[in-house]
């Protein structure tokens, strides 16, 4: 075995875009799946810390930590249901996740100098994550935490799993300094990151939570008329959301990463197999001949 120095680690900050897939948003359709269900006017910000290891020639391993904001408003459906839901909600995720990056496209020596400084390289990611959620509505005035309520009659937990898949290139200057991007998409196992999936419950005894969970109340009486029936639709026991899809958010980000050089106990640079060890060249002798 070989110990060769090799650009093995880089550690970086990362800061983009956020929106998410759930009960809120959409157009005159109910909820649907992926980005058709999706309000760009609510797009929100994340930023992010993480640490990468280029564990195999094709594979890196990364651990990635994320502030997140998701935001959603039924005011800005054209849906009637959720329209004149008339909620709204704000959600402060914390997201750690660990995943494995494949490189699809390599170029390591860009410009063909033969230095091989500057390389690019694009790549598919999937992995496990978990995140802490705590969505919170606009509501007298204050951002209420909703988790506490329990506003469908469901005590849904802030700690959660999630499957962390994508798409992501960066660029490598001077064999130290990458610049990326990345679009994320995060798969949940809940129902409740915009606090709605199900129904109303039954009808609480105090006012303030009896409004804070039933919106509609909070309409005048113009716009309720304005709405025909689909105003009244929304009481106590009634559908409040759509549980048989889950949420989900997504991100966009650019980052910047620092590349550390350390020694690696085995010779990397050729490899019979994807996850193989690479065998240690033998040199050939070369007699000059005058």
């Amino acid at each position: 075995m070989v110990a060769k120095a090799q650009w093995l680690w880089d550690y970086g900050v990362a800061i983009g875009a956020s929106n998410y897939l759930g009960d809120i948003g959409g157009k005159e359709k109910t909820r649907r799946d992926f980005v058709s269900d999706m309000k760009l006017s609510q797009t929100r910000w994340n930023t992010g810390a993480f640490v990468r290891y280029k564990w195999r020639p094709k594979f890196s391993l990364k651990l990635a930590f994320d502030y997140i904001r998701i935001e959603g408003d039924d005011k800005l459906s054209s849906n009637p249901g959720r329209k004149f839901r008339n909620f709204n909600f704000r959600n402060d995720i914390f997201d750690l996740g660990f995943t494995g990056e494949l490189f699809f496209f390599e170029d390591n020596d860009l410009g063909n100098t033969y230095r091989y400084r500057n390389g690019f390289r694009a790549y598919v990611f999937g992995g496990v994550g978990g995140f802490y959620s705590n969505p919170k509505s606009l509501y007298q005035g204050q951002w209420v935490a909703l988790q506490p309520y329990e506003t469908e009659g469901v005590a849904y937990k802030k700690i959660l799993l999630n499957i962390p898949m994508g798409i992501g290139f960066y660029f490598t200057f001077d064999k130290t300094h990458r610049l990326g991007f990345e679009m994320a998409y995060k798969k949940t196992f809940t129902d409740y990151l915009d606090d709605i999936s199900g129904n109303y419950p039954e009808k609480p005894a105090d006012a303030y939570t009896q409004g804070l969970i039933l919106r509609t109340t909070e309409l005048d009486a113009a716009t309720l008329e304005s709405g025909g029936g689909a105003p009244y639709s929304h009481d106590w026991g009634q559908k409040r959301g759509d549980k048989s899809h889950k949420d989900a958010y997504v991100t966009m980000s650019i980052s910047y990463a620092y590349v550390i050089r350390g020694k690696s106990s085995f010779y990397r640079a050729r490899s019979n197999g994807f996850f193989g060890r690479g065998k240690k060249r033998k040199m050939r002798k070369i007699r000059a001949k005058f």
